[in-house]
């Protein structure tokens, strides 16, 4: 397993170990951790499909709030916890290796404020699965169904307890019902261009456990790109992890 270990953040100077044989951490998670709404009274966040822990480092950047991280494969979970310690978080995170389905039996039901989600984003035989087992997993629903992901978001949070997730934007619907069906009401939605000119590729959601209905907000777009594919300022404000 080859290890690297790259910056996770710019000027914070977080790290992160990767295996560049594995699923790598990408922006999404970085526009997922930048988007997620942390209410003042935040005590404690859960980040499902968490792998190597990007979405936690990150978010010590922006919260004293405890958090726990969830994953399935034992090479990013190692990966997460290696990264924890070179990053002197172990007081604030901590990883718990195993399927999210039903986690809320081990780590608590209704006493999470926020829960964060980077999923697979396609359903089993859709879309040609990679040969390389732990790109699969990372890639398509193969232990966890979006609705498994939603129906235990929706335990772990307690009443008007946020649920933050990036998918594809070809899901949207599916989505929007999924929330619903397990009591959580969309309420900020974002989409993201590769570049001004591009289709959207992925959107940033969030939602309120048992929210008032109706209020969906949507925000502007965010582009990742500018001209000779340089990134956005915004998209430097966020690896930067700095406040607009």
């Amino acid at each position: 397993m080859p290890i690297v270990c790259n910056d996770l953040l710019g000027k914070p100077g977080l790290v992160i170990y990767q295996d560049t044989e594995a699923f790598h951490f990408s922006i999404d998670s970085m526009l997922l951790a930048d988007f997620v709404s942390l209410p003042v009274r935040t005590k404690w966040i859960c980040d499902l499909c968490s792998g190597n822990a990007p979405i936690p480092l990150y978010l010590s950047k922006r919260t004293q709030a405890d958090m726990i991280g969830i994953e399935i494969q034992k090479e990013s979970y190692d990966l997460a916890i290696r990264s924890i310690k070179e990053n002197h978080l172990e007081h604030q995170i901590q990883m718990k290796l195993g399927n999210l389905i039903s986690i809320s039996n081990e780590i608590g039901k209704n006493c999470f404020e926020v829960v964060t989600c980077n999923p697979p984003f396609f359903k089993m035989g859709d879309h040609q699965m990679n040969p390389n087992d732990k790109l699969a997993i990372a890639r398509h629903e193969v232990y966890a169904t979006l609705e498994d992901i939603v129906k235990e978001a929706s335990i772990l949070l307690n009443t008007k307890g946020r649920f933050a997730m990036v998918h594809r934007p070809d899901r949207l619907l599916e989505i929007f019902e999924i929330f619903r069906t397990y009591h959580i009401e969309p309420k900020r939605l974002r989409f993201v261009y590769p570049k001004a000119d591009s289709p959207c590729n992925h959107i940033l959601i969030e939602g309120i456990k048992d929210g008032s209905k109706g209020g969906l907000v949507v925000l502007p777009p965010l582009i990742v790109y500018e001209k000779e594919n340089q990134w956005s300022k915004e998209v430097i404000r966020i690896y930067n992890c700095e406040k607009e």
